[in-house]
């Protein structure tokens, strides 16, 4: 008898980065859009937000200490926080970014995520900065745009690679046989 396996296709469940209170990190979030443990610097942070906040992005900061097992722990922290928060929630570790948006796209996030990693625990400020200014630019990128234009060529070109069968087909018809 074999053991029973589970389906590729079952979400697994979120998993907090160790010692995370979640309900701590709501409640310090509602004064000023951050929580960040003490040390870091929790006023620049708090402009960071506020500046993004006057800029149309809902933001919330959050920073967490050392890195947590996974980097997908921080994505899975910024979704619950956003369940309640809603808007555009960053969660910095010492050198990963995890986030969640109702806002912006997965890509555009990703993307604005990648020049803000590895900065190392004294940068969080800028990693935030750097992140915001992505986030604020508009993306230039349009994969709907891309994957249309893609489409229409693989069209063409099987409607080519169809009408020279076809011409082939109809010579080989009309052609006298082969002598020999």
């Amino acid at each position: 008898m074999t053991a029973p396996h589970s389906s590729v296709f079952t979400p697994s469940k979120a998993e907090l980065p160790p010692n995370t209170d979640l309900n701590a990190i709501i409640a310090d979030l509602a004064d000023d859009h951050v929580a960040a443990p003490s040390g870091r610097d929790q006023e620049a942070l708090a402009a960071i937000a506020a500046d993004a906040r006057e800029h149309g992005v809902q933001l919330d900061i959050i920073v967490v200490q050392g890195n947590p097992g996974i980097e997908a722990n921080l994505r899975d922290l910024a979704n619950e926080v956003g369940k309640i928060e809603h808007g555009t929630v960053v969660v910095f570790s010492d050198d990963w970014v995890g986030t969640y948006s109702d806002q912006f796209t997965r890509g555009h996030l990703e993307w604005a995520e990648d020049k803000a990693k590895y900065r190392g625990p004294e940068h969080t400020t800028d990693a935030a900065q750097v992140f915001v200014d992505r986030l604020e630019q508009p993306e230039t990128v349009s994969w709907t745009v891309i994957t249309l234009v893609i489409l229409g060529v693989l069209i063409a070109t099987i409607g080519g690679l169809y009408a020279v069968k076809v011409r082939r087909g109809q010579r080989a018809a009309g052609a006298p046989a082969p002598v020999g």
